[in-house]
């Protein structure tokens, strides 16, 4: 994709007409991570293109398999189905036996990463230019940053070694706070390391159903949400490093556990943005909104004060007029958090880039509530859980 993809791109997401998906996928896969980043621009954009976009995150059936099998070295396994499981953008996951178990095989179909660096490099460019002339632009949305981000977690996407390194941040994390948090539900597939490498993967085949399988066929209990809430809470306010890329095709349920797939993108944030974000949340569900304007001025890297900080909390308190015991359906958290963000920047505050991958994971999360019960006020829902996350 080059510039001038990049702007019949822009014109799609932006325009009147319908969101073309399958036109999106053609262009490359930059588009496809652009198109699914405009999924969580809910300030920008009306709900509706919002949840189109969103679907970029799980068309998988509509990409086709590759003859990938003729890249890997098939005699070590006892057998291997010519047919995949799943195909995504970047590889695909065949069903195979190795030494007795069942395992998934996960192939990265083709060379994207030069493909991929070129159009990253020109859609740079074009940008640059763009903010020569409309430099606040980068106030509010900052496309470098997002571009940067794309670039970052898609390179580590391609990478499967870097899938194996993520499940290892996230497996040590879980063994050295087995104690101080309950995270007997949480589980990893165990890799086969000595057969896998930076193209191929070879993890125990999980015969769960993924938590996007169950939304679609209404099966999955409003509870397992909130535990997945809970979990993954731990690791995000906690912590401060996450799985980034917690969609609910990379979460699944078997036999009452909660599996963490598809680790390659972690993300980190600061103990002011976590910690910060977590007051934010108690303040919130409390409807305190005093201490929700409070709260949000001390997680920024730029703060404000004297009148400025006056200002902000009488257009906070605005902003969230409609906000106390609504439904997901009736207001969303994760658009409602966009606005609270872009209300900030405007007031004068400055956030490290560590929120977005913060707000992605927040848009997943609403995004499966909205799916599995509409009717639910998440907020007061979580109530119990955030006292539960504060450290200790």
């Amino acid at each position: 994709m080059n510039w001038l993809g990049f702007i019949e791109l822009i014109r799609m997401i932006y325009g009147p007409k319908p969101i073309d998906l399958k036109k999106i996928q053609r262009m490359g896969l930059l588009a496809v991570k652009i198109g699914q980043v405009h999924a969580l621009r809910l300030d920008f954009l009306p709900v509706s293109k919002c949840q189109e976009l969103s679907r970029l995150y799980r068309m998988n059936d509509d990409i086709p398999a590759e003859r990938v099998l003729e890249k890997i070295n098939r005699s070590l396994f006892d057998s291997i189905e010519e047919r995949p499981l799943a195909s995504a953008s970047v590889g695909q996951v065949h069903r195979a036996v190795y030494q007795g178990r069942e395992v998934a095989v996960k192939i990265i179909k083709q060379d994207f990463k030069k493909a991929f660096e070129r159009d990253v490099r020109s859609v740079r460019n074009f940008v640059k230019a763009v903010l020569y002339f409309y430099p606040k632009l980068s106030r509010v949305f900052n496309p470098l940053g997002i571009l940067e981000h794309i670039e970052e977690y898609t390179l580590q996407e391609i990478d499967l070694a870097r899938e194996i390194k993520g499940q290892d941040t996230l497996t040590t994390i879980f063994e050295s706070n087995q104690d101080r948090f309950d995270l007997s539900r949480l589980c990893f597939p165990h890799i086969y390391r000595e057969i896998s490498s930076s193209e191929m993967m070879v993890s125990e085949l999980v015969g769960g159903k993924t938590f996007d399988e169950l939304l679609n066929e209404k099966k999955l209990p409003y509870s397992e949400l909130l535990d997945l809430f809970r979990i993954h809470g731990f690791f995000l306010f906690r912590v401060g490093t996450f799985h980034g890329d917690i969609h609910p095709g990379n979460i699944m349920l078997h036999q009452g556990k909660i599996y963490f797939i598809d680790t390659g993108a972690i993300s980190t944030a600061s103990t002011r943005l976590s910690r910060g974000l977590l007051d934010f949340f108690d303040a919130l569900s409390l409807y305190d909104y005093d201490q929700c304007a409070y709260s949000l001025n001390q997680m920024a890297e730029g703060q404000i004060e004297g009148e400025a900080f006056k200002r902000f909390k009488v257009k906070f308190h605005d902003l969230y007029r409609d906000f106390t015991d609504s439904t997901v359906a009736q207001v969303s958290l994760t658009r409602k958090m966009m606005e609270t963000i872009k209300l900030g920047v405007n007031c004068g505050m400055r956030f490290e880039q560590g929120m977005f991958p913060i707000i992605k994971s927040l848009m997943y999360l609403d995004g499966m509530v909205l799916r599995c019960n509409p009717n639910a006020i998440l907020l007061k829902d979580m109530r119990k859980y955030i006292d539960e996350l504060k450290p200790r």
